[in-house]
């Protein structure tokens, strides 16, 4: 007749905690730091303020062209004040004229 003699084990009582500290730390690390976790909210948010600048910046710009767009358009510009502005917008001049270049002046 054999008899077995067993040392109780303890590591069986272990394994269900140890999944579930596994599992809640896989999803808790995502949570923090996955594609739509809370630190990817914060890098969206401030790309969303830099956009939202971009924007801005854009819409002052597409402003100050259809400012000056309408001055030649609603016929208050005189000819020879287009034709000025042509020759200085393309960096052209006639030969018999005298061009004096300015430093820290724009041309508009």
């Amino acid at each position: 007749m054999w008899t077995r003699q067993h040392k109780p084990r303890h590591t069986g009582k272990l394994i269900v905690p140890t999944l579930c500290v596994a599992f809640l730390s896989y999803f808790g690390f995502h949570a923090y730091n996955g594609q739509y976790g809370i630190y990817a909210k914060y890098r969206y948010e401030e790309q969303a303020v830099s956009l939202q600048k971009q924007l801005d910046l854009r819409r002052a710009e597409r402003m100050e062209i259809e400012r000056r767009v309408q001055l030649v358009h609603d016929g208050s510009m005189q000819r020879d004040m287009l034709d000025e502005q042509a020759r200085r917008a393309l960096n052209v001049s006639k030969p018999d004229e005298v061009t004096i270049m300015r430093t820290g002046r724009t041309p508009y």
